[in-house]
């Protein structure tokens, strides 16, 4: 309803801007939604994305791709504003934003959103960090923003219009992150509404990304595209526009604007639409497991199978895995251990559960005891679970020696918005992924302050606990 109100205001001001709706509705949005009160339910959520996202940075900063972006911005150098998180390094906004979103998605620890098909919080949490700490924010404008972040990047990749996924063009892992980056930078920066008019142009003008990430085969360009890339832009937008820079006033607009540029059949009303009251955090998905979107529900299955006791890899004659047909594919015998759906499954049996650690050794991949289950393997792609609902369904079947078939059927995946994480859930991954590196203490520490950030009337405590 705001944001009806404000497109018919915008309507009354084209004379000034000469601005599409969308683009009217949008911004008068933007202009106020730092001190917008957020529903109590809302800010939770956010708090256990952040905390999430947080821990994908502290454990992502020690993996190759990670280690390759604390490296490659410590070369750069760069004055220093901003935290490298899980060093001591510092440096200006947007070097820090590129380095903490490679961590964050070093692997695949970091949350998504299928709809919007993006992993949301690896690029919006750096950006926001960033800008937060460029500007001394509170911490209640620091959560805010990210939940913001979460709204405008789904609506964006929404607005684009339906396609078949991973059929070409511009990448959504990219576009998405990008946007939700660039709205939670522009509120920490508190822009006015010419500000956030060309801040957009700056963001639009810097959109990239296309779907070749899907043969990086050691996650580093692929940490680039899904969050490094989306944070740096965000950042290196909304500090020229906080500089003085200017730019077209509505970039969305045509002849020559994004959707155009972006899309064979744009839907630019749903960039606003219910802007205020659906929240697109609550609709996000926290991974249970570290390890990739489509493997969540064979996790799922393969740990409830194992609930009634252990296997002996022995007694197994065959594994059958059934996914979605439209993802199969990106997890079907990868040379990385951490998306390789038949080396994960047969990980779990082996070891009768799985750790973080454990999922990401990919030495695991020649285990005589794993290789052999998975040649006992078969993944088929099942057309009726990519239309099937709750999304994300798998079928696991694994039939013994004896003639006994033991079968489950993954519904609503943990962590999915059917099937949402608890708190507790939330906490006691965040220490899976952090308590080695920062240790228990600290960890507790990251996690109280985390859990109370809106209280907080600066970030310097949660500052200094990434710092080490």
């Amino acid at each position: 309803m705001v944001v009806q109100s404000a497109a018919r205001a915008g309507v009354a001001r084209q004379a000034e801007y000469d601005s599409t709706p969308e683009m009217t509705g949008l911004v008068e949005y933007l202009v106020h939604v730092r001190d917008r009160d957020v529903p109590a339910e809302v800010l939770e959520k956010g708090k256990h994305h952040l905390l999430d996202t947080l821990a994908a940075i502290v454990s992502g900063s020690r993996l190759l791709p990670g280690q390759l972006g604390i490296r490659h911005v410590a070369r750069l150098g760069g004055h220093p504003h901003c935290t490298v998180i899980g060093t001591q390094l510092r440096t200006n906004p947007v070097n820090a934003a590129l380095a903490n979103g490679i961590s964050a998605h070093a692997d695949e620890t970091d949350d998504s959103h299928l709809e919007g098909r993006f992993h949301p919080g690896g690029g919006i949490v750096p950006a926001a960090f960033a800008a937060a700490e460029a500007n001394g924010s509170t911490g209640l404008h620091f959560l805010r923003a990210v939940i913001l972040g979460y709204d405008v990047g789904v609506r964006f990749n929404l607005s684009l219009g339906p396609r078949k996924p991973y059929s070409g063009g511009h990448s959504p892992h990219s576009t998405g992150p990008l946007f939700g980056a660039s709205a939670a930078a522009g509120a920490l920066y508190g822009f006015d509404e010419r500000q956030w008019r060309h801040h957009l142009s700056f963001t639009i003008q810097q959109a990239s990304g296309v779907q070749c990430w899907i043969r990086d085969h050691q996650h580093t360009e692929k940490a680039f595209d899904f969050a490094g890339m989306p944070a740096r832009n965000a950042l290196a937008a909304a500090s020229m526009i906080a500089d003085g820079f200017t730019g077209v006033d509505d970039a969305l607009q045509e002849p020559n604007g994004f959707y155009s540029a972006f899309s064979t059949n744009p839907q630019p009303q749903r960039l606003v639409e219910e802007l205020g009251s659906r929240y697109e955090i609550m609709r996000a998905s926290i991974k249970k497991w570290c390890v990739g979107s489509p493997i969540q529900g064979a996790m799922d299955a393969v740990m409830a199978i194992l609930a009634s006791g252990p296997l002996q890899p022995e007694s197994i004659d065959r594994i059958e895995i059934e996914l979605p047909d439209d993802r199969a594919a990106l997890v079907n015998a990868r040379t990385m251990a951490n998306v390789s759906v038949q080396h994960l499954v047969a990980l779990a049996i082996v070891d009768a559960g799985v750790t973080f650690a454990s999922v990401h050794d990919d030495e695991r991949l020649h285990d005589p005891a794993i290789a052999d289950l998975v040649e006992r393997t078969v993944l088929t792609a099942n057309a009726e679970l990519t239309t099937a609902l709750p999304p994300r369904q798998v079928i696991l079947n694994i039939d013994l020696r004896d003639g006994t078939r033991l079968s489950h059927r993954t519904h609503a995946v943990r962590g999915t918005p059917a099937n949402p994480m608890t708190r507790s859930e939330v906490v006691a991954k965040a220490h899976d992924l952090v308590d080695g590196i920062m240790g228990k203490d600290r960890a507790s520490r990251l996690v109280e302050t985390v859990l109370d950030v809106e209280h907080a009337p600066s970030l310097g405590e949660l500052i200094s606990l990434l710092q080490f």
